[in-house]
């Protein structure tokens, strides 16, 4: 327990506005060996590639025993601070929310995305509803005894298209920000978000640590850095690379064979 918690306040610790923390997601204990050997200073799971991994659909579709026995084997193969894409926590109602929570934390992770999108629906909780939910999350790590990190994810900005996002939708994230903030949160994930203006000004609203993800489209990491971004992510774009490259590379074998 005292070296997950060393590894919590280490994994807190890399969130700096102007110097992000990068989290090139992985999918598996085999994937998080590469990505360390590269220098990452902490691991993180993407919901899509580790379902998709094994042959499911994102949005829980892979059953939450699983999801933790995939991120137990994680942890044990890298030393490093792992954080687990958790969705929506499995559950609705905040007691049920804080025991998956509780339950997660004993695989030795040191945090969680937590989205509020309400899974298999393309409608979002409302802001009380969510708060209520991060809340219950922080509760769980509490009873556990590990200062996880939250990552409090919105899902406002890839409910529309780029060229929609506008003031009045970052008016919505800052609420939910603020809300998800006085709820317990550690940080604000707005995935999606990729005009520079409005990047600023979530950032420069909250004393969250902000994560955008480096979706194509989205500025550079000097940039987002420069914006004030303490985190930057990359989702599934490593597994969909690693896919389009293995059937490069399948298909060219084949066609040797004749």
């Amino acid at each position: 327990m005292t070296d997950q918690i060393k590894q919590a306040e280490r994994f807190a610790a890399l969130h700096q506005k102007g110097t992000p923390v990068i989290l090139y997601n992985i999918w598996d204990a085999g994937s998080a060996g590469p990505v360390r050997d590269a220098g990452a200073k902490a691991i993180a799971t993407g919901s899509a590639p580790v379902a998709m991994a094994q042959g499911f659909g994102d949005g829980q579709n892979i059953p939450m025993d699983f999801a933790l026995d995939n991120v137990s084997r994680i942890v044990s193969a890298v030393d490093l601070p792992v954080t687990l894409d958790f969705e929506g926590a499995y559950a609705e109602s905040p007691v049920a929310i804080a025991a998956n929570v509780q339950r997660a934390l004993e695989t030795g992770i040191v945090g969680f995305n937590f989205e509020d999108q309400i899974v298999g629906t393309n409608d979002l909780y409302d802001i009380e509803t969510q708060a209520a939910r991060v809340t219950a999350m922080r509760e769980g790590s509490d009873v556990a005894g590990v200062p996880a990190f939250i990552n409090a994810r919105t899902d406002l900005f890839l409910k529309a298209k780029p060229e929609e996002h506008d003031n009045a939708m970052l008016d919505e994230a800052m609420a939910r920000a603020s809300a998800f903030a006085d709820a317990g949160a550690s940080g604000f994930f707005a995935p999606g978000l990729k005009d520079e203006g409005l990047i600023a000004r979530l950032c420069e609203s909250t004393e969250l640590p902000v994560n955008i993800i480096a979706l194509p489209g989205t500025p550079d990491t000097a940039t987002l850095a420069s914006l004030g971004v303490a985190r930057i992510s990359y989702g599934p774009v490593p597994y969909r690379q690693m896919l389009r490259w293995l059937q490069e590379q399948a298909s060219a074998a084949l066609q040797q064979g004749g």
